[in-house]
């Protein structure tokens, strides 16, 4: 049986050490990528299917975004779905202001690889962020 949790912990391993390749070779082809918000100032915003949309949601953040603060806190993991709480500090390259946003990021596995994920942050500091 896998060990959910410890793939998920690699994934925040493998973002921290910026190997982003090493998080899409780990999704399932058909991965549905949800970041929550309608909010039209957040460019990685919405829904993004496949490896290629979840691509393109890594480049949208990381074009945008320094990260000064990421920490994954608690897991939890209940079969095929670990949810994990955790906090970020970054700074939005186009403002230099900052945002500090608690999240909660909701991963579900099949095979051994994430087939869909969503996450939940403070998505008003955000846009104050980008605002400037």
């Amino acid at each position: 049986m896998t060990d959910n949790s410890a793939l998920v912990r690699s994934l925040y391993e493998s973002f921290g050490r910026g190997d982003l390749k090493s998080i899409l070779d780990r999704l399932d082809p058909s991965i549905v990528w949800i970041y929550s918000t309608t909010a039209s100032a957040i460019p990685w915003r919405g829904k993004h299917s496949g490896v290629e949309g979840a691509a393109s949601f890594f480049k949208a953040l990381t074009d945008n975004l320094d990260f000064e603060v990421f920490e994954p806190r608690q897991f939890f993991a209940a079969g095929d779905n670990v949810t994990v709480l955790g906090r970020t500090l970054a700074r939005v390259r186009s403002t230099g202001k900052t945002f500090d946003s608690e999240w909660a990021h909701v991963f579900t596995f099949r095979g051994g690889k994430v087939e869909r994920f969503q996450e939940f942050y403070d998505t008003a500091a955000i846009v104050d962020a980008i605002a400037g």
